[in-house]
């Protein structure tokens, strides 16, 4: 038997976009209950009709944390999810409810694969809120690098400071894009830089330097792999100008620590892992390959990326080139690198690869053989 223990109206990125969380339990045998979170998107405040975002079962590892900004936070089975409830009466039922619901996992010791739970797979299945609902309930509370805050509307409103900074900027971009930068130092530029705002910028120095090193990354374009896909690094990622200049509509993501930059002007899928060996790429790499397809199929273009362009993303592109194209992992591999040499998939994605290799070989025999026995 299915039952609702409690619909909790959540805060949202976008003004007219309406959340819900919901806490559903399910009685099974011996009036034991099972409990999974369910996030619930009104893409619309005027529509009747809902979608399934976000499904999180709980397990007995399961924790709740308060985020000390009028939110909480709940791990479960490797998971975390974080909600901001509308109000504080709001959020202390939520949490009364789940403290409960903790309380039933750990004393029935449910864990994933061991029988539990099974019925969440339904919801899995059916999820189907629109991406940039779903990048929403996957928002992360400690990403290293974030998008900043949105500029001061009205000009009486930034500082002097703001004024200088927005004008080293412009014209620091000038300097660098018209001066032969190995032939060049820091000191100079800044030089030059004080020539054409007309004062000393010392007390800028710091800030200066930074924003040499971010165009400096920015001046290293993306990589195009295929007519309709980039593959490069998170200063891509962060510079609107070139995004929009290589008419890409959708960005791929495959980090842990780096945010959505601009989620009011692309659409966004989030893989979120870390470059590390035990990282497990490959269960992502039918939603990437579906995702990027799809673009395709538009007649758009996509930005994959992680922090540098190297292995996390640089594994991704190949294992879509791999099925894509029914290429094997050695000219796929080949290829993305005659277009960015320095892709280098680490050894553990090295690994998934090879397996993924086999796991497309596998399938394609399979097809061949239900042709052949079909004719």
């Amino acid at each position: 038997m299915f039952s609702s223990l409690q619909a909790v109206r959540l805060e949202s990125a976008r003004a007219h976009r309406i959340r819900y969380l919901l806490v559903v339990s399910a009685t099974e045998k011996e009036s034991k209950s099972e409990i999974v979170l369910l996030g619930v998107d009104f893409p619309d405040e005027s529509l009747a009709t809902c979608t399934l975002g976000m499904v999180l079962p709980l397990w007995s590892d399961t924790q709740v944390f308060l985020d000390g900004d009028g939110g909480f936070s709940v791990t479960s089975g490797g998971q975390t999810r974080i909600f901001k409830p509308i109000s504080v009466q709001t959020m202390w039922s939520a949490l009364q409810v789940l403290h409960k619901a903790c309380n039933e996992a750990v004393s029935n010791n449910y864990f994933p694969g061991g029988g539990a739970l099974n019925w969440t797979e339904w919801y899995q299945k059916a999820v189907n809120s629109d991406q940039s609902c779903i990048n929403e309930w996957l928002a992360m509370s400690d990403l290293e690098s974030v998008r900043p805050t949105s500029p001061s509307i009205f000009s009486d409103q930034r500082t002097a400071q703001d004024v200088t900074e927005r004008t080293i900027r412009a014209k620091l971009r000038e300097v660098m894009g018209t001066t032969d930068l190995e032939n060049i130092t820091s000191k100079e530029i800044r030089t030059e830089l004080e020539r054409r705002v007309g004062c000393s910028l010392k007390d800028y120095k710091e800030f200066i330097d930074n924003e040499m090193l971010l165009i400096m990354a920015q001046m290293d374009r993306p990589s195009k792999i295929f007519d309709y896909l980039y593959l490069g690094s998170e200063w891509n990622a962060a510079n609107l100008e070139e995004l929009q200049k290589n008419r890409v509509s959708h960005i791929l993501n495959v980090t842990r620590e780096i945010d959505n930059f601009f989620p009011e002007h692309f659409t966004y899928m989030n893989v979120r892992i870390y470059d590390e060996e035990v990282s497990q790429l490959l269960p992502y790499w039918k939603e990437t390959h579906n995702f990027i397809s799809d673009v395709r199929t538009q007649g758009s273009q996509v930005l994959v990326h992680c922090k540098m362009g190297v292995s996390r993303s640089g594994s991704t592109v190949i294992a879509y080139a791999m099925k894509e194209y029914g290429w094997s992992l050695e000219r796929a591999l080949g290829h993305v690198r005659e277009r960015r040499p320095i892709v280098h998939p680490n050894p553990g994605f090295m690994r998934q690869l090879e397996l993924y290799q086999g796991m497309l070989d596998a399938s394609r025999h399979s097809s061949l053989w239900e042709q052949k026995v079909g004719d």
